[in-house]
C-alpha cells in the first residue's frame, strides 16, 4: 500500500540519496545522511493529530523533533528513491503500516518492537548491566492505558560497554518517570574512541552533535536502549 504523504520535497529526497548512492553499509549511510540534517531547526508537534482528528502522513525534511529526525534518517537510509522513502517512512512510523493517529508509535517501546517485528531494526538491548522497570503509560491522550516492562542498559554500565556500539546505532534513553518509557532518542556516530550523539534537541532549538558521555552525565534517566539498523539491498532507482 502506497500513500501520498504531505509536505514531501521529492527533489531533496533525489539530492540526498544521489549523494550517498555508493555509501555502504546501512551505518555510514546513516552518519552520512543525519550530517545533512546538523543544524536544521527543532519544530515540536511536528505531526500533530489526536485520536478525534484524522491522521495525515506527513515527510517534512524541513524541521524535526527527535522521533521525526530519527525516523526520517532511518527512512532515507533503505529508500533508492523518494517513493521508497515514503513508503519506509510509513511502516516505520506507523504500526503495519497503517497511516492513523491510533496506529501511530506514540511510544518508543512500541516503536521498537513494531520496527523490529518489521524488519528495520535489531534490538541491542542486552548483556551485563540490564535493569527492569515497571512503566504506567498513560501520557498519551486517547490511548489505552497500558503497563509493560521497559528493559534498558544502566548507564554507568553503557559507558563501560562503549566498543559495542557502532556508527549509525539508535539511541533511546529510558524515562524516570512512571507514566513514561523513553523521553529522548538519536543517532550515534562514533569518533575513534569517542561516541557523539545527533539529536533534535528541543534545548537548543535545533539538531545538533555532543559528546554522548556528556549528555548522559547531564541527564536523569532509568537506562539506555541501543538499537542497530538492519542493513538492506536496496532497489535499483
Amino acid at each position: 500500500m502506497s500513500v501520498t504523504p504531505r509536505c514531501l520535497d521529492r527533489s531533496l529526497v533525489r539530492e540526498i540519496l544521489a549523494d550517498i548512492r555508493s555509501v555502504h553499509p546501512i551505518g555510514i549511510r546513516i552518519e552520512a545522511i543525519s550530517s545533512r540534517f546538523m543544524g536544521d531547526p527543532y519544530r515540536g508537534e511536528t505531526l500533530g493529530g489526536s485520536a478525534s482528528s484524522d491522521e495525515s502522513f506527513t515527510a517534512s525534511l524541513d524541521a524535526f523533533d527527535c522521533v521525526t529526525y530519527v525516523e526520517s534518517i532511518l527512512a532515507l537510509a533503505g529508500a533508492s528513491d523518494p517513493r521508497k522513502f515514503a513508503d519506509n517512512l510509513r511502516c516505520i512510523r506507523y504500526r503495519n503500516g497503517i497511516v492513523g493517529w491510533v496506529s501511530r508509535n506514540h511510544y518508543m517501546t512500541a516503536w521498537i518492537r513494531n520496527n523490529v517485528r518489521a524488519g528495520f531494526v535489531s534490538n541491542q538491548t542486552k548483556g551485563p548491566g540490564l535493569i527492569d522497570r515497571s512503566r504506567k503509560l498513560n501520557v498519551v491522550d486517547g490511548l489505552a492505558e497500558k503497563t509493560i516492562l521497559v528493559r534498558s542498559i544502566q548507564k554507568r554500565d553503557f559507558l563501560r560497554r562503549g566498543s559495542e556500539v557502532s556508527t549509525g546505532d539508535l539511541v533511546f534513553f529510558a524515562s524516570t518517570r512512571r507514566n513514561l518509557d523513553v523521553f529522548h532518542c538519536g543517532v550515534l556516530i562514533r569518533s575513534g574512541e569517542r561516541i557523539l550523539l545527533r539529536h533534535a534537541a528541543r534545548s537548543r532549538g535545533r539538531v545538533v552533535e555532543q559528546a554522548l558521555e556528556g549528555f548522559l552525565a547531564a541527564n536523569r534517566m532509568s537506562g539506555v536502549i541501543l538499537v542497530r539498523p538492519r542493513d538492506i539491498v536496496l532497489e535499483a532507482a
